[in-house]
């Protein structure tokens, strides 16, 4: 009975007029506890938690890129020209090769305010992307993670030195993958990231992380006058291309010296060869004794194929031509008047 009249006691009161009821245990408690406020306040400290980690991980690794700048009296001025990411323990970083390109001296400036000087170990200008080194051992270093796997809405984190404030931490989202940017040498750079994470000059060449502190791209563009529309060149772009920049000083793709242009296909013309392509390349030019010349194709040639894969732009060419092994025989597909024709073509290296 004594038992019985204590838990009354504890979950129930007594009102004015000596009835009872139970008691507002949730008024009690205070606003915190309220479930949606709770779940709010716990979302938001994941959400910091995982920005930290990221900034706490990556952040030591990520380095102010400062080029040769003009010369006062004997003594050459550096000027802030972007960032970069080290890559490996003994001091090789990934930037964009429009930070370092043409720079007549590279200094690297740590987040413990080291600097050290810098060498250009190699670049590519149609993916961006330049490899350079300091003389150094033991350095923090970033890992590098699969962009493929990246989903829209995805949380991404950016760490760069944006208009000379270094280590300037930025989120947002990614916005659109598999977008196309056409590179400075007039090649597409394919499945850029699109993200809205705020970007400006000086973030070039950092690192866009994901929430485990895998690097997933290489900020490389802003579209000036926008918001919320900045973009990243794949890290798995750069996978392929560190390796060449780091055995050759550049990468190796193929050419066929010719000049072309995209053009329609009549649609009788297609329907009457079962041809399952719109577009085919026109060559308006053939280099003499290019590797065109000697496969045979001539002006007014119509390329609709090459090695079975449909070609409709001369982006299409430069794709298989990034690919395929230099001195290895391929075989064109080709229309010249109404007639069907199979070329075989050997690219060279590219100068």
């Amino acid at each position: 009975m004594i038992e019985t009249e204590e838990i009354v006691a504890d979950e129930y009161e007594k009102t004015e007029d000596g009835t009872v009821r139970e008691k507002d245990v949730a008024g009690a408690e205070s606003s915190a506890a309220d479930p949606v406020e709770r779940s709010d306040l716990e979302l938001l400290d994941a959400y910091s938690r995982a920005v930290i980690n990221v900034v706490d991980g990556v952040g030591p690794a990520v380095v102010s890129v400062m080029i040769g700048g003009s010369a006062r009296g004997l003594k050459l001025e550096m000027t802030g020209a972007g960032s970069g990411v080290i890559f490996t323990p003994d001091g090789y970083i990934l930037t964009n090769s429009h930070v370092v390109h043409k720079a007549s001296r590279l200094e690297v400036m740590m987040t413990d305010g080291r600097k050290f000087g810098a060498t250009l170990v190699g670049e590519d200008p149609s993916t961006d992307l330049a490899v350079i080194r300091i003389d150094a051992f033991g350095l923090p270093y970033a890992s590098f993670g699969d962009s493929r796997s990246l989903r829209v809405g995805q949380l991404v984190i950016a760490i760069g030195n944006p208009l000379g404030f270094q280590s300037t931490v930025s989120t947002g989202v990614v916005s659109a993958l598999g977008r196309s940017l056409r590179g400075v040498s007039g090649r597409l750079i394919e499945e850029i990231i699109q993200t809205d994470v705020p970007l400006n000059p000086g973030n070039s060449g950092g690192p866009l992380v994901d929430s485990r502190g895998r690097v997933i791209g290489v900020n490389t563009a802003i579209i000036r006058m926008a918001q919320g529309i900045s973009f990243s060149v794949p890290i798995d772009t750069a996978k392929w291309v560190i390796p060449q920049l780091l055995r050759h000083g550049r990468v190796r793709r193929g050419l066929l010296a010719i000049g072309g242009q995209q053009r329609p296909l009549d649609r009788r013309l297609t329907r009457a060869l079962h041809l399952n392509q719109s577009h085919a390349v026109e060559v308006i030019s053939v280099e003499p004794s290019g590797p065109g010349a000697r496969a045979g194709l001539r002006e007014g040639d119509l390329i609709l194929s090459i090695n079975e894969r449909i070609v409709m732009s001369v982006d299409d060419l430069h794709r298989f031509l990034a690919e395929w092994p230099i001195g290895n025989k391929a075989t064109l597909a080709v229309l010249r008047g109404i007639e069907r024709q199979r070329l075989e073509v050997v690219p060279a290296e590219a100068p």
